[in-house]
């Protein structure tokens, strides 16, 4: 895990990159990041099919692996961040089939049991890649410890 979050900073980057290594095949220089943490709310990249370490697609031509995957990234990520996915208060959901709708939420709903967030779907014309089925990101809080008392 990466951090570029300089000293003093109010808020945290987490995983930062730049598109031009990300997306060699497109004529891009964009410095982004995996997550932002910033007034005590994670703020998550929207997550797909891919792993972050290596950058490879998985899943390709299957939808339930790739959402899989994407929720899979977003545990890991909120947990780099100090949360976790029952701190999700908010998921969108892009999809560029509509018939994909019930496998993907079927998966986010394995992920997500109890957590009750709200949720926005929309169907698009493509993503990123076009080996890329479905991307997920996520809105969460870092949790406050119990009061004890």
């Amino acid at each position: 895990m990466s951090d570029a979050t300089p000293p003093g900073a109010t808020h945290r980057r987490i995983r930062p990159f730049n598109t031009k290594a990300t997306y060699p095949e497109q004529n891009l220089d964009n410095d982004l990041c995996q997550a932002v943490v910033a007034g005590g709310v994670v703020y998550l990249r929207g997550q797909i099919g891919q792993d972050l370490d290596t950058r490879e697609s998985v899943g390709i031509g299957d939808v339930e692996v790739q959402a899989d995957k994407a929720m899979a990234n977003i545990a890991m990520l909120l947990d780099e961040a100090g949360s976790s996915l029952k701190d999700i208060v908010k998921v969108t959901v892009y999809l560029v089939d509509i018939r994909y709708r019930e496998v993907v939420y079927r998966v986010m709903g394995r992920w997500l049991k109890g957590v009750y967030p709200v949720s926005t779907g929309l169907v698009v014309d493509a993503l990123a890649r076009p080996e890329w089925l479905v991307e997920i990101d996520a809105t969460a809080v870092i949790s406050q410890p119990a009061d004890p008392s």
